[in-house]
């Protein structure tokens, strides 16, 4: 009995043992089958996706493409036809090779109703840009480059920026246009006549600069940025000179003329001291009686200031007080060394000067170099009359170093206005002038008083300027602190 009971618990045991088998067969197979599925699955998913990725890549290099080539060759040569560089030309010219990076190529206009905005608040995001170079202001050297129209206000952020260069024949600068013009004033006027670039660069002085074509603006771009420090943080670039710290001058001794009255060109003086005679001048042909721009001095970027004899003897007037004063600005706030050249008889004198604010104006100049902190060293060449005088940078606004030619007159005026104003209706008026410049035509009353610090010979200049450059690198200056000033505008 027992035997037999296990004999049919054994083939109760097989038979289930077989069920098993043959459930767990089942059961793989259809794991198998599932395996497959999902295999096939995947791999008509994986050519859709290669289907999908290739079409975006195909998408990406013809939107590449696109963009590489701007608006198509058709509107490059039209461009072209009109002498002027593409974007990327202009980029490519600019920076150094292969330096450029870009970003945001697929990014495209949203315009819509033939691109006129319906939206007031669409117009107004604009305005986020000028906002932008205020702050920028004193924080970073700004440039602008104008290489076409531009008009409304889109003017108002070349205008806030540090300098504006233009290309002349193809660049205008106004706030409207010709058309609204004749509109408004029934005046017929050129887009040249009205915004050109001999407009803004010798009338309205909003531009400093006009060069020939697009190629030579962006070559002497490239030249004037390496004048330039990065930010208000970094000091005044410096640059390898083979030009010797201790270069004599010897044309210096005899340039200044002895007759006073006689003019001479103060950029043959300054090219002569500077690092192998390069000026990079700013506004060369807006208020010409003075002149200001960028050099070096043993490798090192300057900021020069002088007056220029050959136009209107050198006098300071409204437009050469507000040209000064924005350079000295500028320099102070990117920490560039300041050298002031002086032969000025005074403010132009008349009622259209009083009546334009030339107070107010010539203020503007003499607050720039009060306010400057950054190394100033002045070089009296000949006249420095008045309260012209002062305003340049004298030792009563805290020049460092004063220096005096042998030519210098530091005096309230002129010999013959001064005598013709003391022995007003005496008859010995010749010997008196000739006294008058005896005792105060030189520099030496200056000297004794100490508004000079040294009488130099003339062809010693470089030399001279070199070493104090060298001795005030080290220079800290500080201003009372304040929100800001208050400059008369």
């Amino acid at each position: 009995m027992a035997a037999f009971a296990v004999s049919r618990s054994s083939c109760g045991l097989l038979s289930g043992l077989k069920a098993s088998f043959k459930t767990f067969g089942q059961v793989k197979h259809g794991v198998a089958s599932a395996a497959v599925a999902q295999s096939q699955l995947q791999q008509q998913a994986r050519r859709c996706y290669s289907v999908s990725h290739l079409s975006v890549q195909e998408r990406i290099d013809r939107k590449r493409n696109a963009a590489l080539v701007g608006g198509g060759q058709k509107r490059i040569d039209a461009q072209h036809k009109r002498g002027k560089l593409t974007a990327r030309e202009r980029v490519a010219l600019l920076l150094d090779k292969d330096s450029f990076v870009e970003y945001d190529m697929f990014v495209e206009h949203r315009c819509s109703d033939f691109g006129m905005e319906e939206d007031h608040n669409k117009v107004t995001r604009h305005n986020r840009g000028p906002y932008r170079n205020v702050m920028a202001s004193g924080v970073v050297p700004q440039i602008s480059l104008i290489m076409g129209p531009c008009a409304g206000g889109a003017v108002y952020s070349p205008a806030l920026t540090d300098f504006t260069f233009m290309v002349k024949d193809t660049s205008y600068l106004f706030i409207t246009g010709p058309d609204v013009v004749k509109s408004v004033t029934n005046e017929d006027v050129t887009q040249e006549e009205l915004g050109g670039a001999k407009t803004h660069t010798a009338v309205s002085g909003v531009a400093h600069r006009a060069f020939e074509n697009d190629i030579d603006a962006l070559l002497n771009l490239r030249n004037f940025f390496n004048f330039l420090p990065l930010s208000n943080q970094d000091p005044s670039p410096v640059t390898e000179c083979h030009d010797p710290s201790d270069r004599l001058v010897p044309g210096l001794d005899t340039i200044v003329p002895f007759e006073t009255t006689k003019a001479y060109d103060m950029l043959d003086i300054i090219q002569g001291i500077v690092d192998e005679r390069e000026f990079f001048e700013i506004m060369p042909n807006y208020a010409k009686n003075i002149v200001v721009g960028f050099a070096r001095m043993n490798g090192r970027t300057v900021g020069i200031v002088g007056n220029q004899p050959k136009v209107a003897s050198g006098c300071l007037d409204i437009n050469s007080s507000v040209k000064g004063a924005r350079f000295v600005r500028f320099c102070d706030a990117f920490n560039i060394p300041i050298l002031t050249f002086v032969d000025v008889p005074g403010f132009l004198p008349g009622t259209s000067q009083e009546y334009g604010g030339i107070i107010r104006h010539g203020a503007k100049l003499l607050f720039a170099f009060a306010e400057a902190t950054v190394p100033k060293i002045t070089i009296i060449t000949r006249k420095a009359y008045g309260g012209a005088y002062d305003v340049m940078s004298s030792k009563h606004l805290r020049g460092d170093v004063n220096y005096a030619w042998p030519s210098a007159e530091v005096a309230v005026m002129g010999a013959k206005g001064a005598v013709q104003i003391i022995f007003r209706g005496k008859s010995n008026q010749a010997e008196q002038e000739a006294e008058y410049v005896e005792k105060f035509a030189n520099p030496f009353p200056a000297a004794v008083r100490g508004f000079v610090d040294d009488i130099i010979v003339p062809s010693t200049t470089r030399k001279r300027i070199c070493r104090d450059l060298e001795v005030l690198s080290s220079k800290k200056q500080t201003n009372p602190w304040k929100k800001h000033a208050n400059i008369p505008l």
